[in-house]
């Protein structure tokens, strides 16, 4: 499974041709990854195998990782203190997640994070989804899908998305 996320992982950032300081918003369902209904059975020990790859994956190419809480908590997402810096309109919200409210990735964030705080929302440039957790809210207002080689993580499909500029202008326009 760890291999399955770091090979997904490294594929988005590759594909969507995502650059440093760039965000990457993930959301999991551990449950769905054993292959249960989302929310009937999460597993720490599920979200412990995902996290470390897409850490890992985030911090070499210097992409801040935004994880999403699930449903309980509104979707909230748990950040690195340090994005609040670069991205200073992002505001902290007052709550802790535990896997039975937040979620078990976001609980692990919570705890692999050098300096962990959660935010609200937040308009990132792309998105892995494993579990159909509904991550598109959290991405800026183009969404691309980006189609991976990896479909699934253990039992839960596997959604992946980037984002791009508007294009604007009409048809004399010239785009890149």
């Amino acid at each position: 499974m760890a291999s399955q996320v770091k090979w997904a992982v490294e594929e988005l950032i590759h594909l969507a041709k995502m650059r440093a300081g760039q965000i990457l918003v993930v959301g999991c369902s551990t449950s769905e990854v054993r292959g249960s209904t989302i929310g009937t059975s999460g597993s720490q020990e599920i979200a412990q195998a995902i996290i470390r790859p897409l850490l890992e994956a985030t911090y070499h190419n210097q992409i801040y990782l935004a994880v999403q809480c699930c449903e309980h908590l509104n979707r909230a997402l748990v950040v690195e203190r340090a994005l609040l810096q670069t991205y200073p309109f992002l505001e902290e919200v007052a709550v802790r997640p535990i896997a039975a409210a937040g979620g078990a990735l976001a609980a692990q964030a919570i705890e692999h994070y050098a300096d962990p705080t959660v935010i609200e929302t937040i308009q990132a440039h792309a998105a892995l989804d494993i579990g159909e957790t509904l991550i598109g809210m959290h991405l800026k207002a183009v969404a691309v899908p980006v189609r991976l080689s990896i479909r699934q993580i253990g039992n839960a499909r596997l959604t992946a998305a980037r984002t791009r500029p508007k294009l604007i202008g009409g048809h004399r326009a010239c785009y890149d």
